[in-house]
Protein backbone atom coordinates (compact mmCIF):
# COMPACT_ATOMS: atom_id res chain seq x y z
CA UNK A 1 0.00 0.00 0.00
CA UNK A 2 1.13 3.52 -0.42
CA UNK A 3 3.39 4.86 2.24
CA UNK A 4 4.35 1.42 3.29
CA UNK A 5 7.77 1.09 4.80
CA UNK A 6 9.79 -1.84 4.09
CA UNK A 7 13.40 -2.65 4.02
CA UNK A 8 14.78 -4.82 1.00
CA UNK A 9 18.44 -5.52 -0.86
CA UNK A 10 17.65 -4.44 -4.29
CA UNK A 11 18.06 -7.10 -7.16
CA UNK A 12 19.10 -5.27 -10.24
CA UNK A 13 18.84 -2.18 -12.60
CA UNK A 14 15.82 -2.19 -14.51
CA UNK A 15 15.72 -0.73 -18.21
CA UNK A 16 14.85 2.45 -17.16
CA UNK A 17 17.56 2.79 -14.88
CA UNK A 18 15.81 1.86 -11.92
CA UNK A 19 16.47 -0.21 -8.88
CA UNK A 20 14.91 -3.45 -8.67
CA UNK A 21 13.17 -5.20 -5.31
CA UNK A 22 10.72 -7.16 -4.26
CA UNK A 23 8.17 -6.59 -1.82
CA UNK A 24 5.84 -9.96 -0.82
CA UNK A 25 6.38 -10.75 -4.03
CA UNK A 26 5.88 -8.07 -5.88
CA UNK A 27 8.23 -5.85 -7.83
CA UNK A 28 9.08 -2.45 -6.79
CA UNK A 29 11.08 -0.01 -8.91
CA UNK A 30 13.73 2.50 -6.69
CA UNK A 31 15.49 5.43 -8.41
CA UNK A 32 18.92 5.68 -7.17
CA UNK A 33 20.02 2.41 -5.62
CA UNK A 34 22.88 0.10 -6.63
CA UNK A 35 22.66 -4.02 -6.86
CA UNK A 36 23.52 -5.54 -3.29
CA UNK A 37 22.22 -2.24 -1.61
CA UNK A 38 19.92 -3.29 1.16
CA UNK A 39 17.52 0.26 1.79
CA UNK A 40 14.41 1.13 3.85
CA UNK A 41 11.77 2.64 1.26
CA UNK A 42 8.51 3.87 1.12
CA UNK A 43 5.54 3.08 -1.54
CA UNK A 44 4.75 6.39 -3.33
CA UNK A 45 2.84 4.40 -6.23
CA UNK A 46 1.16 1.40 -6.75
CA UNK A 47 0.12 -0.08 -9.99
CA UNK A 48 -1.89 -3.89 -10.30
CA UNK A 49 1.75 -5.95 -10.40
CA UNK A 50 4.24 -3.67 -9.19
CA UNK A 51 5.23 -0.24 -7.49
CA UNK A 52 7.33 2.54 -6.90
CA UNK A 53 9.35 3.59 -3.84
CA UNK A 54 11.43 5.92 -2.66
CA UNK A 55 14.68 5.87 -0.68
CA UNK A 56 14.49 6.50 3.41
CA UNK A 57 17.73 5.11 4.15
CA UNK A 58 20.46 2.92 2.89
CA UNK A 59 21.52 0.72 5.48
CA UNK A 60 23.46 -0.96 3.54
CA UNK A 61 26.06 0.53 1.13
CA UNK A 62 26.89 -2.00 -2.05
CA UNK A 63 30.34 -2.38 -3.45
CA UNK A 64 29.18 -1.62 -6.89
CA UNK A 65 28.06 2.00 -5.40
CA UNK A 66 30.73 5.21 -6.29
CA UNK A 67 30.51 8.78 -5.02
CA UNK A 68 28.88 10.86 -8.52
CA UNK A 69 31.15 13.32 -10.07
CA UNK A 70 28.28 15.75 -11.26
CA UNK A 71 26.61 17.41 -8.12
CA UNK A 72 23.37 17.56 -10.77
CA UNK A 73 23.20 14.03 -10.47
CA UNK A 74 19.91 13.06 -9.52
CA UNK A 75 18.29 16.48 -10.42
CA UNK A 76 19.30 16.57 -14.35
CA UNK A 77 17.58 14.10 -16.02
CA UNK A 78 20.73 13.02 -18.20
CA UNK A 79 22.46 10.29 -16.54
CA UNK A 80 20.52 7.38 -14.24
CA UNK A 81 23.54 5.46 -13.72
CA UNK A 82 26.32 7.82 -12.50
CA UNK A 83 26.57 6.29 -9.18
CA UNK A 84 27.30 2.60 -9.75
CA UNK A 85 30.87 1.21 -10.82
CA UNK A 86 31.27 1.36 -14.45
CA UNK A 87 31.71 -2.36 -14.48
CA UNK A 88 28.81 -2.69 -12.49
CA UNK A 89 26.91 -0.75 -15.18
CA UNK A 90 27.89 -2.79 -18.10
CA UNK A 91 26.66 -5.74 -16.14
CA UNK A 92 23.34 -4.05 -15.54
CA UNK A 93 22.79 -2.66 -19.25
CA UNK A 94 24.01 -6.74 -20.60
CA UNK A 95 21.87 -8.34 -18.31
CA UNK A 96 18.69 -6.27 -19.30
CA UNK A 97 19.58 -6.73 -23.09
CA UNK A 98 19.87 -10.40 -22.46
CA UNK A 99 16.37 -10.63 -20.41
CA UNK A 100 14.55 -8.51 -23.08
CA UNK A 101 15.53 -10.99 -25.43
CA UNK A 102 14.64 -14.38 -22.97
CA UNK A 103 11.13 -12.65 -22.07
CA UNK A 104 10.04 -10.99 -25.15
CA UNK A 105 11.90 -12.86 -27.87
CA UNK A 106 11.38 -16.17 -26.22
CA UNK A 107 14.77 -17.41 -27.25
CA UNK A 108 15.53 -20.01 -24.78
CA UNK A 109 19.92 -19.48 -25.86
CA UNK A 110 21.66 -16.53 -27.45
CA UNK A 111 24.60 -16.62 -29.44
CA UNK A 112 27.89 -15.50 -26.60
CA UNK A 113 27.33 -11.26 -26.15
CA UNK A 114 30.17 -9.61 -27.18
CA UNK A 115 30.53 -6.21 -24.94
CA UNK A 116 32.26 -3.17 -26.79
CA UNK A 117 33.16 -0.08 -24.08
CA UNK A 118 35.99 1.90 -23.72
CA UNK A 119 36.90 2.93 -20.19
CA UNK A 120 39.00 5.96 -21.45
CA UNK A 121 35.04 6.95 -22.86
CA UNK A 122 33.38 6.65 -19.40
CA UNK A 123 32.96 10.62 -19.40
CA UNK A 124 33.09 13.09 -22.10
CA UNK A 125 31.89 11.15 -24.92
CA UNK A 126 28.72 12.87 -25.85
CA UNK A 127 29.50 14.93 -29.26
CA UNK A 128 26.08 15.91 -29.76
CA UNK A 129 23.97 17.57 -26.55
CA UNK A 130 20.65 19.76 -26.70
CA UNK A 131 20.48 23.20 -24.52
CA UNK A 132 17.39 24.44 -22.61
CA UNK A 133 16.81 27.98 -21.61
CA UNK A 134 14.27 28.63 -18.39
CA UNK A 135 12.45 31.37 -18.16
CA UNK A 136 15.05 33.57 -16.81
CA UNK A 137 17.61 33.15 -19.72
CA UNK A 138 19.51 30.90 -17.97
CA UNK A 139 20.74 27.75 -20.10
CA UNK A 140 20.58 24.03 -18.80
CA UNK A 141 19.12 20.46 -19.05
CA UNK A 142 15.57 19.15 -18.47
CA UNK A 143 15.15 17.99 -15.00
CA UNK A 144 14.44 14.33 -14.45
CA UNK A 145 10.99 12.99 -15.26
CA UNK A 146 9.89 17.60 -15.63
CA UNK A 147 9.83 19.61 -18.05
CA UNK A 148 12.02 22.26 -15.71
CA UNK A 149 14.70 23.16 -17.24
CA UNK A 150 17.89 23.10 -14.24
CA UNK A 151 20.45 25.61 -15.27
CA UNK A 152 24.08 25.37 -15.01
CA UNK A 153 24.97 28.46 -13.48
CA UNK A 154 23.57 28.40 -10.01
CA UNK A 155 24.52 28.05 -6.06
CA UNK A 156 22.57 25.75 -4.67
CA UNK A 157 23.45 23.06 -5.40
CA UNK A 158 27.55 24.09 -6.18
CA UNK A 159 28.16 26.19 -9.12
CA UNK A 160 28.56 23.91 -12.62
CA UNK A 161 30.47 24.92 -15.41
CA UNK A 162 30.94 21.44 -17.06
CA UNK A 163 28.46 18.46 -18.19
CA UNK A 164 31.18 15.64 -17.05
CA UNK A 165 29.00 13.29 -19.84
CA UNK A 166 30.01 15.67 -22.80
CA UNK A 167 33.11 16.62 -25.34
CA UNK A 168 35.45 18.77 -24.23
CA UNK A 169 34.52 21.02 -27.07
CA UNK A 170 30.88 21.47 -25.70
CA UNK A 171 32.13 22.47 -22.21
CA UNK A 172 34.46 25.08 -23.67
CA UNK A 173 31.25 26.35 -24.55
CA UNK A 174 29.53 25.75 -21.35
CA UNK A 175 32.21 27.33 -19.45
CA UNK A 176 31.45 30.67 -21.32
CA UNK A 177 28.49 30.83 -19.83
CA UNK A 178 26.28 31.11 -22.76
CA UNK A 179 23.66 33.28 -23.82
CA UNK A 180 20.90 31.25 -25.73
CA UNK A 181 17.56 32.72 -26.43
CA UNK A 182 16.07 29.30 -27.57
CA UNK A 183 16.97 25.31 -27.39
CA UNK A 184 19.75 24.93 -29.31
CA UNK A 185 21.89 21.49 -29.96
CA UNK A 186 25.44 21.65 -30.54
CA UNK A 187 27.92 18.85 -32.27
CA UNK A 188 31.26 18.46 -30.83
CA UNK A 189 34.13 15.89 -32.14
CA UNK A 190 37.95 16.96 -32.63
CA UNK A 191 37.92 19.53 -34.86
CA UNK A 192 33.91 19.93 -35.88
CA UNK A 193 31.85 22.07 -33.87
CA UNK A 194 28.56 22.91 -35.07
CA UNK A 195 25.66 24.66 -33.39
CA UNK A 196 22.18 25.33 -34.45
CA UNK A 197 20.98 29.06 -35.66
CA UNK A 198 24.60 30.19 -36.27
CA UNK A 199 25.13 30.41 -40.11
CA UNK A 200 27.50 28.79 -41.80
CA UNK A 201 27.70 27.10 -37.99
CA UNK A 202 25.25 24.31 -38.42
CA UNK A 203 26.85 22.06 -41.40
CA UNK A 204 30.12 20.53 -41.18
CA UNK A 205 32.20 17.18 -41.57
CA UNK A 206 33.42 15.01 -39.02
CA UNK A 207 35.98 12.22 -39.68
CA UNK A 208 34.62 8.70 -38.97
CA UNK A 209 37.41 6.16 -39.59
CA UNK A 210 38.85 6.69 -42.70
CA UNK A 211 36.56 8.93 -44.76
CA UNK A 212 34.33 12.43 -44.07
CA UNK A 213 31.15 11.89 -43.02
CA UNK A 214 29.16 15.41 -44.19
CA UNK A 215 26.40 16.32 -41.54
CA UNK A 216 23.89 19.10 -39.92
CA UNK A 217 23.28 19.52 -36.43
CA UNK A 218 19.83 19.83 -36.62
CA UNK A 219 19.43 16.16 -38.19
CA UNK A 220 20.01 13.02 -36.14
CA UNK A 221 23.51 11.89 -36.06
CA UNK A 222 25.20 9.57 -33.35
CA UNK A 223 26.33 11.27 -29.91
CA UNK A 224 29.30 8.85 -29.38
CA UNK A 225 31.84 9.38 -32.33
CA UNK A 226 34.32 6.72 -30.80
CA UNK A 227 31.87 4.21 -30.33
CA UNK A 228 30.25 4.47 -33.62
CA UNK A 229 33.70 4.11 -35.43
CA UNK A 230 33.64 0.08 -33.49
CA UNK A 231 29.90 -0.35 -34.48
CA UNK A 232 30.95 0.56 -38.40
CA UNK A 233 33.95 -2.03 -37.74
CA UNK A 234 31.52 -5.01 -36.75
CA UNK A 235 29.00 -4.11 -39.85
CA UNK A 236 32.16 -3.93 -42.32
CA UNK A 237 33.03 -7.17 -40.97
CA UNK A 238 29.76 -8.96 -41.95
CA UNK A 239 29.51 -7.17 -44.97
CA UNK A 240 32.39 -8.75 -45.65
CA UNK A 241 31.38 -11.95 -45.68
CA UNK A 242 28.26 -11.28 -47.52
CA UNK A 243 26.82 -10.54 -51.24
CA UNK A 244 25.12 -7.63 -52.81
CA UNK A 245 22.43 -6.09 -53.50
CA UNK A 246 22.66 -4.03 -50.32
CA UNK A 247 19.88 -2.19 -48.90
CA UNK A 248 19.98 0.61 -46.04
CA UNK A 249 16.94 1.26 -43.87
CA UNK A 250 16.77 4.07 -41.73
CA UNK A 251 20.08 5.25 -43.69
CA UNK A 252 20.39 8.78 -41.78
CA UNK A 253 22.93 10.73 -43.39
CA UNK A 254 24.10 7.30 -45.26
CA UNK A 255 27.18 7.03 -42.34
CA UNK A 256 26.85 3.23 -42.44
CA UNK A 257 26.28 2.82 -46.83
CA UNK A 258 29.37 5.42 -47.12
CA UNK A 259 30.91 2.63 -45.79
CA UNK A 260 29.03 -0.52 -47.30
CA UNK A 261 29.89 0.83 -50.75
CA UNK A 262 33.39 -0.40 -50.82
CA UNK A 263 31.21 -3.91 -50.24
CA UNK A 264 28.49 -3.15 -52.62
CA UNK A 265 28.27 -1.12 -55.65
CA UNK A 266 25.85 1.41 -55.20
CA UNK A 267 23.75 0.37 -51.92
CA UNK A 268 19.78 1.44 -51.83
CA UNK A 269 19.12 3.73 -49.30
CA UNK A 270 15.46 4.56 -47.52
CA UNK A 271 15.18 7.20 -44.93
CA UNK A 272 11.94 9.30 -44.96
CA UNK A 273 13.67 12.55 -43.52
CA UNK A 274 14.29 14.78 -46.68
CA UNK A 275 17.22 16.77 -45.01
CA UNK A 276 19.03 13.53 -44.14
CA UNK A 277 18.60 11.79 -47.30
CA UNK A 278 19.98 14.60 -49.15
CA UNK A 279 23.04 14.85 -46.86
CA UNK A 280 23.33 10.81 -47.45
CA UNK A 281 22.82 11.17 -51.10
CA UNK A 282 26.23 13.92 -50.69
CA UNK A 283 28.14 10.94 -48.32
CA UNK A 284 27.88 8.13 -50.83
CA UNK A 285 29.24 8.51 -53.52
CA UNK A 286 28.24 5.46 -55.12
CA UNK A 287 24.81 5.30 -54.47
CA UNK A 288 22.02 3.90 -55.52
CA UNK A 289 18.69 3.59 -55.57
CA UNK A 290 17.40 6.68 -52.80
CA UNK A 291 13.86 6.53 -51.30
CA UNK A 292 12.59 9.68 -49.37
CA UNK A 293 9.66 7.33 -47.85
CA UNK A 294 8.84 5.39 -44.86
CA UNK A 295 9.40 1.98 -44.53
CA UNK A 296 6.35 1.19 -44.36
CA UNK A 297 5.51 3.39 -48.08
CA UNK A 298 8.83 1.58 -49.62
CA UNK A 299 7.61 -2.15 -48.78
CA UNK A 300 4.53 -1.49 -50.38
CA UNK A 301 5.74 -0.18 -53.68
CA UNK A 302 9.02 -2.83 -53.84
CA UNK A 303 9.01 -4.02 -56.49
CA UNK A 304 11.12 -7.96 -57.32
CA UNK A 305 14.49 -6.63 -56.75
CA UNK A 306 15.89 -9.00 -54.21
CA UNK A 307 18.80 -8.14 -51.67
CA UNK A 308 21.43 -10.28 -50.43
CA UNK A 309 22.25 -7.95 -47.34
CA UNK A 310 19.69 -5.51 -45.52
CA UNK A 311 20.96 -3.45 -42.51
CA UNK A 312 17.82 -1.39 -40.73
CA UNK A 313 18.65 1.03 -37.94
CA UNK A 314 14.96 1.76 -36.79
CA UNK A 315 14.09 4.18 -34.25
CA UNK A 316 12.86 3.28 -30.53
CA UNK A 317 9.59 1.77 -31.84
CA UNK A 318 11.37 -0.77 -33.95
CA UNK A 319 10.24 -2.05 -37.56
CA UNK A 320 6.64 -1.54 -38.52
CA UNK A 321 4.63 -4.98 -38.47
CA UNK A 322 4.55 -4.76 -42.35
CA UNK A 323 7.60 -3.66 -43.20
CA UNK A 324 8.83 -6.39 -40.57
CA UNK A 325 6.59 -8.86 -42.96
CA UNK A 326 7.62 -7.97 -46.41
CA UNK A 327 11.43 -8.03 -45.10
CA UNK A 328 11.05 -11.38 -43.98
CA UNK A 329 8.88 -12.45 -47.29
CA UNK A 330 11.36 -11.49 -49.48
CA UNK A 331 14.31 -13.33 -47.11
CA UNK A 332 17.12 -11.12 -47.63
CA UNK A 333 20.75 -13.54 -46.73
CA UNK A 334 21.58 -11.49 -44.52
CA UNK A 335 19.33 -9.14 -42.14
CA UNK A 336 22.09 -6.32 -40.02
CA UNK A 337 19.39 -5.04 -37.20
CA UNK A 338 20.97 -1.89 -35.37
CA UNK A 339 18.64 -1.56 -32.04
CA UNK A 340 18.37 1.15 -29.52
CA UNK A 341 15.80 -0.62 -27.98
CA UNK A 342 16.02 -3.98 -26.31
CA UNK A 343 12.20 -4.74 -25.86
CA UNK A 344 11.53 -4.09 -29.88
CA UNK A 345 14.35 -5.74 -31.17
CA UNK A 346 13.50 -8.76 -29.09
CA UNK A 347 9.67 -8.92 -30.49
CA UNK A 348 11.10 -8.03 -34.45
CA UNK A 349 13.75 -10.78 -33.64
CA UNK A 350 10.84 -13.36 -32.59
CA UNK A 351 9.22 -12.63 -35.77
CA UNK A 352 12.52 -13.51 -38.05
CA UNK A 353 13.37 -16.91 -35.80
CA UNK A 354 9.65 -17.55 -36.91
CA UNK A 355 10.32 -16.89 -40.58
CA UNK A 356 13.38 -19.32 -40.55
CA UNK A 357 16.48 -16.94 -39.87
CA UNK A 358 18.96 -17.37 -37.09
CA UNK A 359 20.55 -14.89 -34.55
CA UNK A 360 24.01 -15.45 -35.66
CA UNK A 361 25.51 -12.65 -33.81
CA UNK A 362 24.84 -10.46 -30.76
CA UNK A 363 26.83 -7.71 -29.84
CA UNK A 364 26.10 -4.48 -27.23
CA UNK A 365 27.72 -1.05 -27.50
CA UNK A 366 27.96 1.53 -24.84
CA UNK A 367 27.25 4.11 -26.67
CA UNK A 368 26.06 5.87 -23.46
CA UNK A 369 27.92 5.51 -19.74
CA UNK A 370 25.98 6.65 -17.07
CA UNK A 371 22.55 6.21 -18.41
CA UNK A 372 20.35 3.43 -18.76
CA UNK A 373 20.81 3.35 -22.46
CA UNK A 374 21.51 0.38 -24.99
CA UNK A 375 22.47 -0.13 -28.50
CA UNK A 376 22.75 -3.46 -29.95
CA UNK A 377 23.94 -5.14 -33.22
CA UNK A 378 21.62 -8.45 -33.99
CA UNK A 379 22.93 -10.58 -37.07
CA UNK A 380 20.44 -12.77 -38.45
CA UNK A 381 21.14 -15.65 -41.11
Amino acid sequence: MIDDVFTAEVESIASNGAGVLSKSGQKVFVDGVAPSDVIRARITKEHKNWATAEVLDIVELSPKRRACICPLFGICGGCSLQHLVYDAQIEAKAAILKDALFRIGGFSELPELKIKYNRENEFGYRNKVRFHVDRLGQVGFKAKKSEEVIPFYQTNPPEVKICPVSDTGINAFLKKNPSLKRETTLYSFKDTFLIEGEKGKSRGKVRILDRDIVLDVNVFFQSNAVMLEELVKDILFFAGEAKGPCLDVYSGVGTFAAFLQDFFPAPDIVEENKDALALARENVGNLGESFAISSDRWAKMQGTKKYGFVIVDPPRQGLSPFFRYRLCEDHPPVIIYVSCNPSTLARDSKIFIQAGYRLASLSMFDFYPQTAHIESLAVFF
